[in-house]
């Protein structure tokens, strides 16, 4: 670790939001050169390298664009920005921890982790309801809470007083946060639809027993004693009273300033309805209201509501699912832990767009720069390549729609294997290992892998065994699931209707229900895989697993997780899917030892039940013909091979006899020395030999793992002290 500071950090291929910079527009042009400046690479450091999932969501800002086309009347949305559209008419619905549905899927998450529920056990649709108007109204109510509050004391002070300027900062940043919702129409629907409800109906209106209309009344008592309930004095006037006339008067009227002051083309009703929103009333009721009128708006904003929701959630899916990606990457490792923590550089850019020939050149500019240097603070050791296509050549024969089935889609924004091999093909030459997972869907999740196996998946495989960069690529199965296709209905709300007693009432016909369908949100595996991967390289997170026999100073680059009870101990933050594989599935996975495998099993570690998801295998695709190798030992190698190169002065002869003497001082003896840690970088059973051919000029390898010999040729540098010229 003096020498080498960090073996974990992760480069993902992928685009996030084509507006910001990426990696080959960095680069730039590398033509009659083969790598790039310091001052170049601190730029891509400063545009695309995060730390954390906060971080990246700053760096990236990923958005989604909508305008409003008045032919059809529909909000459309978009993942690229429209060029031929003005930005005043543009619209960015920023995908952020404040986003009601990035917000309920991060929910679903940690939710189901914390329960340990499985899929078939979890009650999903108590959490996606959090994207209904009346969840996104209950959110708003707390915020509007601190708001009062806030304004109250800020009322309260003193002009000049420093405590109420520094209120007043406070109250600026929430009117800032409020104005995002009341500044957009669309992001007003919700608090539309639930102000029509609680004006007619005083809230849920399903709990009401007949129909008859309300009338406040005033409990009394008459001259003979008996109580009755006397209907309270209106008074005949359009204003809503407030609470409290001296602090909500004056934040009513800085909330009204505030929304046409941003709103040119503002009007009295939807100033009335960010008023009534965001300020606390005492009553809700106006003595006039045209029910027939609010029914009609009602009814027209939820119907309206339901299909933009729907188009939204279709759209953004592909750029959801990328998001909580770099979500479970950064979840692997303990917010409380220091240490080597995970780094990640987002390309953001497509891989076809990556992999084409005049653009490889400038990938390998970047890492020539950063990985064949005695510098590895910017080293790349991983990769994660999502959302291959799977592309399966078994498709049902084509039949009359009788009935409505599913739509036969091609699916957008996966990349190609062609533009993954040509990636592993350029990542081989600078070691670094590929995590890479399939397009994501109900076709790739622990459920059809416990029915099906994980033939399929060495089948795809097939093109990329055997090859120079076979030992760099890791297929990661199966993808996680944050709400399953067929448990991911939501139920907006109901219509509304007028009773016979010219009331308004909601319905409980089965299609007056607006329900819309998210139709699935899954994880690719890769993440999670060089998630815990990245995270277990650090000493101090195996310590605070494993507590004791852990080096302070050796990464976890020889740690092998398939070992013992490592994978009971060191688990993903996933909650299991699945009751686990039946005993044909695992005994298939144990026979071909085939990819980075998880599993859902039900396991105890010192009385305690397992309730997460574990590695069951970690292997690259180099195989013997008999099984595939573990990823443990491309590190191990690729590691002794750095520390060798920056301590013999890039492999100098006599520096090497130096690295593998017998003395107490030299590395070899000093890794020996700690052979029984978890992250020893020679473990027990293993050896690490060398030989010198004088005449070829290179010096071989003999890394034993366990008495499997791997074996690595370094051309030396021959030059000696009596050689050197000062």
């Amino acid at each position: 670790m003096n020498t080498i500071t960090q073996t974990n950090r992760t480069i993902l291929f992928e685009e996030i939001n084509p507006e910001k910079l990426n990696l080959l527009t960095l680069v730039g042009d590398v033509r009659g050169v083969n790598s790039v400046s310091d001052d170049k690479i601190k730029e891509i450091n400063d545009a695309l390298l995060v730390r954390s999932f906060d971080e990246f969501l700053e760096k990236f800002d990923p958005v989604v664009y909508s305008y409003f086309d008045a032919n059809n009347q529909k909000v459309i949305y978009t993942l690229k920005k429209p060029e031929t559209i003005e930005d005043e008419l543009l619209s960015e619905i920023h995908l952020n921890r404040q986003n009601d549905y990035l917000k309920m899927l991060m929910t679903l998450v940690e939710a189901k982790r914390a329960e340990g529920s499985i899929n078939v056990d979890f009650k999903f649709e108590k959490l996606t309801d959090m994207i209904s108007p009346k969840k996104v109204m209950d959110d708003i109510r707390q915020n509007r809470k601190e708001l009062q509050y806030t304004y109250s004391e800020y009322a309260k002070l003193e002009d000049g007083d420093p405590k109420k300027l520094d209120t007043a900062d406070k109250l600026n940043l929430m009117f800032e946060e409020a104005s995002v919702n009341y500044n957009n129409v669309m992001a007003m629907l919700p608090l539309a639809i639930e102000d029509i409800k609680t004006r007619l109906l005083l809230g849920d209106g399903q709990k009401k027993k007949d129909e008859a209309p309300l009338s406040i009344g005033v409990l009394s008592m008459d001259e003979h004693g008996e109580l009755k309930i006397l209907e309270a004095p209106k008074e005949n006037k359009k204003e809503l009273m407030v609470l409290d006339d001296n602090a909500n008067a004056g934040l009513i009227q800085a909330i009204e300033k505030d929304y046409m002051d941003l709103n040119e083309d503002g009007n009295e009703y939807v100033m009335s309805l960010v008023a009534r929103t965001f300020c606390p009333l005492a009553s809700t009721m106006e003595s006039v209201v045209d029910i027939e009128k609010e029914v009609a708006n009602y009814n027209s904003y939820l119907e309206f509501y339901k299909r933009s929701k729907d188009d939204f959630i279709k759209t953004v899916k592909p750029l959801v699912e990328k998001i909580m990606g770099v979500w479970a990457f950064f979840e692997q490792y303990p917010r409380n832990c220091k240490g080597m923590k995970p780094s990640l550089v987002v390309s953001n850019v497509s891989n076809d767009m990556l992999a084409k020939s005049s653009n490889i050149p400038r990938l390998l500019a970047y890492l020539n720069t950063v990985n064949a240097k005695n510098d590895f603070e910017n080293t790349i050791w991983y990769a994660i390549v999502p959302s291959v296509s799977l592309n399966s050549s078994s498709k049902l024969k084509a039949v009359k729609e009788r009935f409505k089935g599913n739509e036969n889609v091609e699916k957008e924004d996966v990349n190609s294997m062609e533009s993954l091999v040509r990636i592993l093909d350029a990542l081989k030459d600078y070691e670094v290992q590929c995590f890479f997972s399939y397009e994501t869907g109900d076709k790739t999740t622990f459920n059809v892998m416990a029915t099906e196996g994980i033939e399929k998946y060495e089948t795809k495989c097939t093109q990329l065994i055997g090859k120079p960069f076979s030992e760099y690529a890791i297929p990661c199965i199966p993808n996680f699931t944050v709400i399953p296709k067929d448990k991911s209905g939501v139920i907006l709300d109901n219509k509304m209707y007028i009773t016979e007693q010219n009331t308004a009432a909601l319905s409980k016909e089965k299609e007056d229900v607006m329900k819309i369908w998210i139709d699935g949100v899954y994880i690719g595996a890769a993440y999670v895989a060089a998630g815990l991967v990245a995270a277990y390289q650090s000493p101090d997170y195996l310590k605070e697993v494993f507590k004791k026999n852990v080096d302070d100073e050796f990464p976890g680059v020889r740690f092998d997780i398939e070992s013992g009870d490592h994978a009971l101990q060191v688990r993903t933050t996933m909650a299991k899917e699945i009751t686990g594989y039946t005993n044909d599935i695992k005994s298939d996975i144990n026979r071909k030892n085939f990819g980075f495998v998880f599993s859902s099993e039900n396991a105890v570690l010192k009385d305690m039940n397992i309730q997460n998801i574990m590695v069951y295998k970690a292997r690259n695709l180099l195989t013997d013909g008999k099984s595939y190798e573990p990823i443990y030992k491309t590190q191990v190698t690729t590691y002794i091979q750095r520390v060798m190169r920056l301590a013999t002065g890039d492999f100098k002869q006599e520096n090497i006899v130096e690295f593998f003497s017998s003395k107490p001082t030299s590395q070899r003896s000093r890794w020996m020395e700690k052979k029984d840690c978890i992250n020893a970088i020679i473990g027990n059973g293993d050896d690490i030999r060398y030989s010198i051919d004088e005449a070829a000029g290179y010096c071989t390898l003999d890394i034993a793992f366990n008495g499997n010999v791997k074996n690595l040729e370094i051309e030396i540098n021959r030059v000696n002290s009596e050689d050197r010229t000062y």
